[in-house]
């Protein structure tokens, strides 16, 4: 076999992929005391990792991680990890891969710098390769890996045995008689064994798409080809897209792989079934995968992704608390991250949940990776929401801190240093970090008035829904505040809320207040409207109730609905809420803010989510979704790997109330690789502009919950028509490598 299809992707006689492929002997670092070799090396399909405690020991426990695993590689001392436990070492030998989802950082030390790069620059290659494939390339990928790991004796031969333990491998469950079926077709030189044209022949007949041979069959000519007339045809009746011949000609140049069809503008069944792989055929608009909305307007008139507790990686009362978890909600586009500021230890702030024995980590090293991560995903601006219980001495460090570590990053005066009548938008923000916190005096007063060091202390501790923790905090209603901090705070000024009217008559707009949970719903149980109205005016922020110590969700839905622009969600704990969270910052190009719709924005309010009346928002559609096919799903759970998964399909519609609906398809028994269902579903939707669809795939488990296999959220209104492929996300949010659901979307 060739190493790493070394050829065809421009790897032949790469170095770094070299020494890779031979492996290296490197220390991987867990801990001040616990520092162990490793043998490393990347394996011949060039797509994964393989990696052992001693290099000749058979019995020793192996482990592989796939190049689609990783989210970066950081060199040098970039993670918690080597901060703490490897300074005393050259930079230039460590390096740490950070890995997708919930799973660990490899922190690793090579022998040498050279050893380092090659394993850094390397796995950067084949990162990159791999976010080139398309959906085709990724199946054949996928074959060959399976097909690697089935072939036992490793002699590029495969047995009916072998067929058949590569047929539950990739997940489906065929009977004796099928698979010898399938074997015999393919052994055409009966020698009880196929090898070469004949696996590949195996190939595509365990490949076959029956559902897409229809669809094609439907427009092809009699030679069996789409030409240019029959493509534009389909695209315009099936996909009911707007579109012209030369579009249609540009798709069949682009996705037709036999170069003959391509020169000659016509397109096989194989091109078509590219095509539908493709992101052309996506479900999610792909013109929503740039920022389209108008991003000139005042701040408050978007949705801001925004997490609570960012620091949290796990649960409220014991979980460890960690830097790379700013780093992963920024990377995930989240723009409010928040910090609870304590008292730590030799003048130095940390960051931890009060009164709890989460672990600490210090703001300075927060402050840090904020600068490093804050635009790597959008370059829109980033909210640093502080809580703050620290002394005077410690906000004044705090103060220094986020000064001298984000310098001109940090916003710390109004943008033409007049006193503002409105916010500045996203776009004159770019590029630039915020603090919401207390400011002792208003933008508007005189700098040198006397204001004194004290601010109410009214923040979310004292607005926690647990009586216990009411009891811990202090109730002396005031706190001290340094002026040096509170110089910080421009738009985003924390205050209470002493009610609607109140803040109408009583608050600027640059003063902001937080909801716990329970509050916001309590205010809104009759009407939403004059939540509404204060957010055409304000920012508010809504966050989870305390009594969540597991770091669960709520819905965010309800809060966005009433023009709630800082909806924080607990962004390490995954769910529907968090695939909700991301399905909308999917849309306006992942840039974090999302334009609201023009009745949230509007001073005279007419909108009211809990009362839907007639208005521009009304705007009956019927959604019909056909669950056709599901495609590569893998194995829900790692402990059943013998067993093949039960697939069903759940198609769920959120919104306004009267639009929240799911519906789900009957389970397929033993058939994960190629489950069909073709069953259809209708859906009602009245405010498509606040409705979105989430579509789940889960492992039927008849006496217990059924397991979660992927899943895929998208506003309504990024939807596309006609056959559309959706490409699953892990339980993280994380693409599946190759597991996609085939729909039919018609809107009325």
């Amino acid at each position: 076999m060739q190493d790493c299809n070394g050829v065809e992707n421009g790897f032949i006689n790469d170095d770094d992929l070299n020494a890779m492929l031979k492996g290296s002997n490197l220390q991987k670092i867990k801990s001040s005391t616990w520092m162990k070799p490793r043998f490393y090396k990347l394996l011949e399909d060039c797509r994964t990792v393989w990696y052992d405690s001693q290099k000749l020991l058979k019995s020793a426990r192996t482990q592989i991680f796939s190049i689609d695993d990783i989210q970066e590689l950081r060199p040098g001392h970039q993670s918690e990890g080597m901060q703490k436990f490897a300074m005393d070492i050259p930079a230039a030998r460590c390096f740490t891969i950070v890995f997708k989802g919930m799973k660990k950082n490899l922190d690793l030390v090579a022998s040498d710098a050279k050893e380092a790069n090659h394993w850094i620059d390397g796995l950067n290659k084949l990162k990159k390769r791999d976010s080139k494939m398309n959906k085709r390339e990724r199946l054949d990928q996928w074959f060959q890996i399976y097909l690697q790991k089935a072939d036992v004796n490793k002699d590029n031969k495969m047995s009916l045995d072998e067929v058949k333990q590569f047929l539950r491998m990739m997940n489906i469950e065929v009977d004796d008689a099928y698979a010898k079926e399938l074997f015999v077709k393919c052994d055409k030189s009966m020698d009880g064994t196929i090898q070469g044209k004949e696996i590949e022949e195996f190939y595509k007949l365990v490949t076959e798409r029956e559902e897409i041979t229809t669809i094609f069959e439907a427009y092809c000519d009699k030679n069996r080809f789409l030409t240019v007339d029959k493509l534009t045809d389909f695209l315009r009746k099936e996909q009911r897209e707007n579109v012209n011949q030369e579009y249609a000609a540009q798709l069949i140049q682009k996705y037709e792989l036999n170069e003959e069809a391509r020169f000659d503008s016509i397109m096989t069944k194989d091109g078509f079934m590219s095509y539908l792989m493709s992101p052309a055929a996506d479900i999610f608009n792909q013109e929503h995968n740039k920022v389209y909305h108008d991003m000139t307007k005042p701040l408050n008139q978007y949705f801001i992704s925004s997490s609570h507790n960012t620091y949290l990686t796990k649960d409220q009362l014991e979980g460890p608390s960690s830097v790379e978890a700013y780093i992963s909600a920024l990377n995930k586009g989240c723009r409010c991250v928040e910090l609870d500021c304590w008292d730590g230890r030799d003048g130095e702030p940390v960051i931890y949940h009060g009164y709890t024995l989460t672990s600490k980590i210090l703001f300075k090293d927060v402050i840090q990776a904020v600068k490093q991560y804050a635009f790597k995903a959008s370059p829109y601006p980033v909210i640093l929401s502080l809580e703050n219980h620290c002394s005077i001495e410690q906000q004044v460090v705090m103060a220094q801190h986020m000064k001298s570590i984000l310098g001109d990053m940090l916003l710390t005066n109004t943008i033409d240093g007049k006193v503002p009548t409105n916010f500045p938008s996203p776009q004159q923000l770019k590029g630039k970090i915020l603090v919401k916190g207390k400011r002792l005096n208003r933008l508007e007063a005189p700098q040198d008035a006397d204001m004194g060091d004290e601010v109410s202390d009214e923040d979310e501790a004292a607005e926690q829904d647990s009586e216990d923790e009411q009891k811990e905090v202090k109730k002396s209603g005031k706190i001290k505040l340094a002026k040096e901090l509170s110089d910080l705070v421009i738009f985003c000024k924390s205050v209470h809320f002493n009610g609607f009217e109140d803040a109408a008559q009583n608050q600027v707009f640059y003063e902001m207040s937080s909801f716990v949970e329970s509050k916001f719903n309590k205010l809104t149980q009759e009407t939403a409207k004059p939540f509404i109205e204060l957010n055409t005016r304000q920012l508010s922020r809504i966050y989870p109730a305390g009594l969540r110590t597991d770091s669960s969700n709520y819905n965010p839905v309800d809060m966005w609905n009433a023009g709630c622009q800082i909806v924080a969600l607990n962004f390490q704990t995954p769910g529907q809420e968090m695939d909700v969270n991301q399905g909308k910052f999917l849309d306006n190009g992942f840039a974090g803010y999302n334009l609201k719709p023009k009745y949230l924005r509007e001073k005279k309010v007419g909108f009211d989510s809990k009362n839907i009346q007639k208005g521009s928002w009304l705007n009956k559609k019927k959604l019909h979704v056909m669950v056709i096919s599901a495609q590569q799903l893998p194995k829900s759970n790692r402990l059943k790997l013998k067993s093949v998964v039960d697939p069903l399909v759940v198609v769920e519609v959120f919104g306004v109330r009267e639009d929240c609906l799911s519906k789900e398809t009957e389970h397929i028994s033993n058939n994960g690789f190629s489950p069909m269902w073709n069953a259809t579903f209708q859906f009602d939707v009245s405010v498509p502009d606040l409705a979105f669809v989430r579509f789940v795939v889960q492992d039927y488990d008849m006496s217990s919950k059924n397991d979660f296999i992927g899943q895929f959220t998208l506003p309504f209104t990024s939807l596309k028509l006609g056959y559309r492929h959706i490409h699953l996300l892990t339980e993280s949010g994380d693409r599946l490598p190759s597991a996609s659901l085939f729909v039919h979307i018609m809107i009325e």
